[in-house]
């Protein structure tokens, strides 16, 4: 078998050594190229869906972590509930384990505040006299009282209230009056009569002496004479009597009269 001929004049040895190197060049460049898509391959293999090896890569920010990500917040401590141990078998008298349960302090519920026991009310003071009032002889007893009925009387009634008081005992305007007489008066003796503020006259018998004189002005408290046994008298007494017109009988109760002005020392 024959041999042909090359073709077209024989190329020299330098330009066959380039070829080669150019040949070289070029399969070099293709296994590059055949290597990045390969591996371009493989990417989208691992992120295809469905793939039981397909995983998503996000791209991680710059100083971001899980351990710097925020917090969820803490749960407000007051919402806690605390549960005691309880054990494992609950007593036979026991109809539930709620009864094991021990709750927070700060879940119970508030106790209702105790009651402030209202204070008791004040006593009520006894009423002092009136200004411008007083008793005719203070926390003197009373011997024989008003209205007693009695036939020695002309009235048919004791007139007057009877203290029964040592003779020589102060006996005190019961308010501000001016003296309407101060002399001897028969049956009552020595006496004292007083026209009050009000209009009404305050009579003082079976006086031991007087102490003012008619048309004196004299305020309430102050002595007008002493106490005695003159006149139609039985023992040292003061006879007392407030009138609504100077003249015999006309009386009214003195005791009641002073006690409505505030006058309670009898």
């Amino acid at each position: 078998m024959s041999t042909l001929p090359p073709v077209g004049p024989a190329l020299p040895r330098h330009v066959t050594l380039s070829g080669s190197r150019q040949r070289a060049e070029r399969d070099h460049a293709v296994l590059s190229t055949t290597t990045a898509a390969a591996l371009l391959a493989s990417t989208v293999l691992l992120a295809a869906p469905g793939s039981a090896s397909a995983q998503t890569v996000q791209p991680t920010t710059p100083g971001s972590s899980a351990f710097t990500a925020r917090q969820a917040a803490v749960p407000n401590p007051g919402l806690v509930q605390v549960a005691g141990p309880s054990p494992y078998k609950l007593p036979d008298d026991a109809a539930s384990a709620q009864a094991f349960v021990a709750v927070a302090p700060n879940l119970l519920p508030a106790a209702a505040p105790a009651a402030t026991p209202e204070p008791e009310p004040e006593p009520t003071p006894a009423p002092a006299a009136a200004p411008g009032w007083s008793a005719p002889v203070p926390d003197a007893p009373t011997s024989n009282p008003y209205g007693v009925a009695d036939s020695e009387y002309a009235a048919g009634y004791h007139t007057g209230v009877d203290f029964a008081v040592d003779p020589g005992t102060p006996v005190l305007a019961v308010g501000d009056a001016t003296v309407v007489s101060a002399r001897w008066d028969g049956a009552y003796g020595k006496e004292v009569v007083l026209r009050l503020t009000d209009g009404h006259f305050a009579q003082y018998a079976h006086l031991s002496a007087l102490s003012v004189s008619r048309g004196d002005h004299v305020p309430a408290g102050e002595r007008v004479g002493l106490s005695g046994n003159t006149g139609n008298s039985t023992g040292p007494h003061l006879h007392f009597e407030i009138r609504t017109s100077n003249r015999y009988g006309a009386v009214i109760n003195p005791v009641a009269y002073l006690s409505e002005r505030g006058v309670t020392a009898f």
